[in-house]
């Protein structure tokens, strides 16, 4: 009487191994799709150094809600929170993911940001164009030297054509940024408001940063480019005779000192 030859070892366990990696697919994907909002507050809180946090967040990763909070990072006792809640919604695709963001207090329409990988190992950072305004006050929360302007007023940001490539630790900005930053006032002035300002940042072959003044009593300007990953920006806040007295502290600590002005030397 003959006997059936036994399966060999692997064949036997065939089923059992392909139903174990279903499972932890399964349970994989359910994990992606079903992660908890937390995850991506945890993931930005790590990237930005502790200096934004998704407070009480709600949601999932993908689309999801917190109250935003800026600080000066790890230690730090300055925290200002954006009024309201921040929303957002991440759609992930074959060639990298789109984020849309909305705030309640802020984004009269959704902001969106394309992210696509570029070469080996960079990322791409595309902005669509848009406008938003937000409270100045907001910059207090990142402390040194915000927290001791305690700048007040709006932050108007408009957006055209703006891109950033990071590729093999190389920074490249193309289109244009400006922010205006409207009806500022201090608590280290008398005087509300100072004045209303414009940055420009203009990306190109050798990307450039320009500040001027579009009113008010302390004057602002200055430029700069970026050399590399370093920002040289030269600058001179200055007052008027009848303001000097009233801008004075202002102008002892936003640059070096020199009568009526004050020299801004950064990189």
């Amino acid at each position: 009487m003959q006997h059936a030859a036994p399966l060999p070892p692997d064949s036997a366990a065939a089923p059992w191994g392909w139903a174990v990696t279903g499972a932890l697919t399964g349970l994989l994907l359910a994990l992606l799709l079903f992660a908890p909002a937390r995850w991506l507050g945890a993931l930005v809180q790590q990237a930005s150094g502790e200096r934004i946090t998704l407070f009480s967040p709600r949601g999932s990763f993908w689309q999801g809600s917190a109250q935003l909070v800026l600080s000066g990072g790890p230690g730090s006792r300055d925290q200002a929170a954006l009024p309201g809640h921040l929303a957002w919604r991440i759609r992930p695709a074959l060639t990298g993911m789109t984020l849309q963001l909305t705030a309640e207090c802020c984004t009269p329409k959704a902001l969106h940001l394309g992210v696509t990988p570029v070469g080996w190992g960079g990322v791409r950072l595309v902005l669509a164009d848009g406008q938003s305004s937000w409270p100045a006050g907001l910059l207090a929360g990142l402390g040194t030297p915000w927290n001791t302007v305690q700048a007040q007023g709006q932050l108007v940001a408009s957006t055209a054509g703006f891109q950033a490539d990071w590729v093999q630790g190389r920074l490249s900005l193309a289109g244009r940024v400006q922010l205006d930053a409207t009806q500022i006032s201090s608590r280290l002035s008398t005087l509300q408001p100072m004045g209303s300002y414009r940055v420009t940042l203009q990306g190109g072959p050798s990307s450039t940063i320009q500040v001027k003044t579009l009113d008010g009593s302390l004057q602002l300007t200055g430029q700069g480019q970026w050399v590399g990953q370093h920002l040289r920006f030269g600058g001179v806040a200055s007052a008027t005779p009848e303001t000097v007295e009233a801008l004075s502290n202002l102008l002892n600590i936003i640059g070096r000192r020199s009568g009526a002005r004050s020299i801004i030397n950064v990189g």
